[in-house]
């Protein structure tokens, strides 16, 4: 009985991950086809638009980690999961640097954007004085050490000035082939692949993004993936419906999640 249970339990799991990650596909292969329709309008080459953002805040110490969850976020959302752990640690030393060599509660802000294909971060701040410096990470200096941490994890580093305020910033390399192109995480990676033995996975997509037809080809083989996962799951004695409730509410959930961080 245990063993049953065991196995029941594995197929209830691998089934709700299937049809997530179906849905995620699906919900893209939609979003590719609208843009496709605006894209000389919009210039949404690569329908994954990864628009600037901005965000006062007061360098204090005790704002390091909600920074650092709205990046994490919103790199997620952005499809650059894959660099949520550099990324963070580039915030936390810049916002450092602040509280340190300008001051604490100085009115700042965080600016995330794509300079080409690199993540491009900044921290703003009045000071036009206080410039950051390098030194070895594993020195005695008492300045410059939280600046080497960044300069050993990004692709590069510096400071633009303005005659009101500063920007120091950092640049993390991506995987990306194209500014508003898409990555393969592993839920789409797996979603592919699931439809490719439904479908020659050549007609989904041409380059970066799903094409007109390729949008519809995504939907009609989605249905048949969901039709055919709901067969199964009633054959091996599960409630469909009830399943195909908890896989909606999953992806319900990672949208909503997706969407609070814009």
């Amino acid at each position: 009985m245990l063993l049953l249970a065991r196995n029941e339990s594995s197929i209830l799991e691998v089934s709700l991950q299937l049809l997530v990650v179906v849905m995620s596909l699906s919900a893209q292969s939609a979003t590719d086809s609208v843009c496709e329709e605006v894209e000389q309008a919009m210039d949404c080459t690569g329908c994954m638009p990864r628009r600037a953002w901005e965000l006062p805040f007061l360098a204090e110490a005790e704002e390091v980690a909600a920074l650092r969850r709205m990046l994490r976020l919103q790199l997620e959302r952005w499809g650059l999961q894959e660099l949520s752990e550099p990324a963070q640690l580039c915030v936390s030393e810049l916002v450092a640097n602040v509280i340190k060599h300008v001051g604490s509660a100085t009115p700042a802000m965080l600016a995330v954007f794509m300079n080409g294909t690199r993540l491009r971060i900044e921290v703003h701040d009045p000071d036009l004085r206080a410039l950051p410096v390098l030194a070895d990470a594993d020195s005695e200096a008492e300045t410059g050490r939280g600046m080497a941490l960044i300069d050993a994890v990004a692709d590069r580093w510096g400071v633009d000035l303005t005659p009101e305020r500063k920007a120091t910033w950092c640049e993390l390399r991506t995987r990306l082939t194209s500014v508003d192109g898409h990555t393969t995480g592993p839920r789409m990676a797996r979603a592919v692949n699931v439809l490719g033995l439904y479908t020659d996975a050549a007609k989904l997509s041409q380059g970066s993004r799903l094409t007109r037809l390729g949008a519809t080809v995504a939907d009609e083989t989605a249905v048949k993936v969901i039709a055919d996962l709901l067969h199964w799951l009633g054959a091996h004695g599960r409630d469909p419906d009830s399943v195909l409730e908890q896989a909606q509410a999953h992806f319900q959930a990672d949208d909503e999640r997706r969407r609070l961080s814009k």
